[in-house]
């Protein structure tokens, strides 16, 4: 999985789950050779991987033994991981949404992962349970239709869309539908602190942990919700509901593209041609989850934007580790804890490989970008689950 060698990283991880698939169990090599994945040799395998256009080395028992030696030397920053059952994935999106709505159905499809989709109805007759992984799409939790209001409130998807936000919260027994999606946010919630991995990107991220902080609090203007705000909503904020941030602002106007101070949309000053963001190095051997989460060819990811962009690192809770940041803007990309028994992590923007996605835009061809190094971080995440656990060292 290094950059030389593996002409298709992105279907590299669908061979490994395929593998995973078919009762077999499969080694993740940290840190070697760009995470490398040790899979048995077989006829059906090989030509799986020659099929899918994978690159791939056989190995005689004696090399693999050598490897896996080198791995496990002290002196190494390596680890082997077994993995040993191919997750059940979950996409929380809307019925109707196209696979290109979103950079992680997008990559699903393109790695040849299953996934089934789930929305508000699944999720309140607690569904989830169902699934080991679960990603969510680009939603606003908040109740405030991703705070499109000011440029597109005459647009036809935007009225659709609301009239089927608020016809769906109907059938559910809602008056709102912000305490529609807060129930949805809370069954989340639970679905992680009862051993779920939850993945999130772009607006799922902030507006998720927005949703949770104002439980029992009306932060929605009367053209989201049909009455007014409640009366110094800021205060009765509770951050200890959060997932990831503490002692954030929301943002009152429903003229501004914003949530809240979390995103670091607004306040970037960073040039596309320069815009990048590291990975952080961690002890593959003390520390593999998150080793895991950061396996990639390249330690230096391209950026891109969203309506969430990346997190302001001061709003960020101490117990959350950043995975990836971009230490020129103080600014936060790629983020991940642990809440009860489960996991989650937050990945800013929208799309890897599009800087700037806008409604309507074009889908991103992934067969231009078989190696995006910002898609391979999504698809760490989608493997995660399957790894043996092991008692924390730390």
């Amino acid at each position: 999985m290094d950059a030389e060698s593996q002409k298709n990283h992105l279907k590299a991880y669908g061979i490994t789950y395929w593998t995973l698939s078919q009762q077999l169990k499969v080694k993740w090599l940290l840190n070697y050779r760009g995470g490398s994945f040790l899979l048995p040799d077989s006829e059906r395998i090989r030509r799986e991987c020659q099929i899918r256009g994978v690159s791939f080395e056989v190995l005689s028992d004696a090399k693999t033994e050598s490897i896996l030696e080198e791995i496990s030397s002290p002196s190494k920053n390596m680890e082997a991981v077994v993995l040993e059952k191919a997750p059940k994935i979950a996409v929380y999106t809307p019925k109707g949404k196209l696979p290109w709505d979103d950079a992680v159905t997008m990559v699903l499809t393109y790695a040849e992962i299953p996934y089934e989709t789930v929305y508000d109805e699944e999720v309140l007759k607690d569904e989830l349970l169902l699934y080991d992984w679960l990603h969510l799409h680009h939603e606003d939790f908040t109740g405030q239709y991703g705070k499109f209001y000011a440029r597109y409130r005459q647009a036809a998807w935007y009225i659709e869309e609301k009239k089927a936000a608020e016809a769906l919260a109907t059938k559910l027994g809602y008056s709102k539908v912000s305490e529609e999606k807060r129930d949805v946010a809370l069954k989340i919630r639970d679905y992680v602190v009862g051993g779920g991995f939850m993945f999130a990107m772009c607006s799922a991220t902030d507006s998720f942990d927005i949703a949770l902080s104002a439980d029992g609090v009306d932060i929605c203007e009367p053209m989201f919700d049909g009455d007014a705000s409640d009366a110094n909503y800021q205060a009765k904020i509770d951050f200890n509901k959060t997932f990831a941030f503490k002692d954030y602002t929301l943002e009152r106007s429903p003229m501004v593209y914003e949530f809240s101070s979390i995103d670091m949309t607004s306040k970037r000053k960073i040039p596309k041609e320069t815009d990048y963001f590291s990975l952080m190095d961690f002890s593959a051997k003390w520390d593999p989850i998150p080793t895991m989460l950061c396996q990639n060819h390249t330690a230096l990811v391209k950026g891109f934007m969203g309506q969430t962009t990346s997190f302001d690192r001061d709003e960020i809770k101490s117990n959350v580790l950043v995975l990836g940041e971009n230490k020129t803007n103080s600014e936060a990309k790629y983020i991940h804890g642990i809440k009860g028994k489960g996991f989650f992590t937050f990945y800013g923007g929208h799309d890897p490989e599009d800087y700037t996605h806008k409604v309507g835009d074009p889908k991103t061809e992934l067969d231009l970008h078989p190696t995006s190094p910002g898609y391979r971080l999504i698809l760490n995440n989608v493997l995660f689950p399957a790894a043996k656990k092991k008692k924390q060292k730390t």
